[in-house]
């Protein structure tokens, strides 16, 4: 008996550490992000990579991770950088698979990874963005609630050609989809680089298509859950406001 009360307190005491663990991790990310420090990002996600275990949970946080870092090495022109932590990306993304681990978020991640390829070998892009589409496609019927099948679902109508059936405001919908879903549940919005990243892409959206007044709506918003977001602070909502003056 008492060794069954040692075992189940060190299950306990690892479960916490894990969750600790988790949340720090998650932290860090937040805080390299709103403050543009992506050396910091790659270092958690070098050390996680490095010392990975089989669990589920712990895969699906590390290429949350990744997708980003390699979303931020593509908008940087480092392809090689990209195109590494992408086959990281992937290979995780295959372990989940083969775990049945939640089917529409393994769809939205491919779905994410064909729009990296097509961002890395633009020339494949109609091969690439037909399997982009079917995985959004397949994400959203497996689940319409998952935000980021809303995001990926968005990304693949807005930078597909207008002649072969994208539309920005389309996209602009999904995008405002994922974000109702999200706000849907407050608590889980602390340091979630994603939501962010979502704000921020939406406020970009409405730039594209000329709505400057929705787009400073979605920058006020994101300034006022984090003001310390660098991005949006220094660069996004100063453009705008250039922009609405001129």
């Amino acid at each position: 008996m008492e060794r069954t009360k040692h075992s189940l307190i060190a299950l306990f005491m690892f479960f916490v550490l894990s969750v600790s663990v988790s949340a720090s991790n998650k932290e860090k990310i937040y805080q390299a992000y709103i403050s543009n420090r992506m050396n910091d990002w790659q270092s958690v996600i070098d050390s996680l990579e490095q010392n990975k275990t089989e669990s589920a949970d712990y895969l699906s946080e590390l290429m949350n991770y990744q997708y980003g870092y390699i979303g931020y090495c593509l908008a940087e022109d480092d392809d090689k950088k990209a195109k590494h932590y992408l086959d990281l990306a992937e290979n995780n993304l295959e372990i989940l698979e083969n775990k049945n681990f939640d089917p529409a978020l393994v769809n939205a991640y491919k779905a994410a990874f064909w729009g990296f390829k097509i961002g890395l070998s633009p020339i494949k892009a109609p091969i690439f963005g037909r399997r982009c589409i079917k995985n959004a496609d397949r994400a959203l019927e497996l689940n319409d609630k998952l935000p980021f099948a809303h995001v990926q679902y968005g990304n693949a109508y807005f930078y597909m050609p207008a002649i072969f059936g994208g539309s920005k405001e389309v996209a602009i919908e999904h995008f405002l989809l994922a974000i109702e879903q999200m706000e849907k549940q407050p608590a889980a919005l602390q340091n979630d680089w994603n939501y962010l990243s979502l704000l921020s892409l939406t406020g970009q959206s409405y730039e594209e298509i000329g709505e400057y007044e929705k787009a400073k709506v979605i920058y006020e918003k994101t300034l006022q859950f984090e003001p310390d977001f660098k991005w949006v602070k220094d660069e996004l909502y100063p453009d705008l406001k250039t922009k609405l003056n001129k």
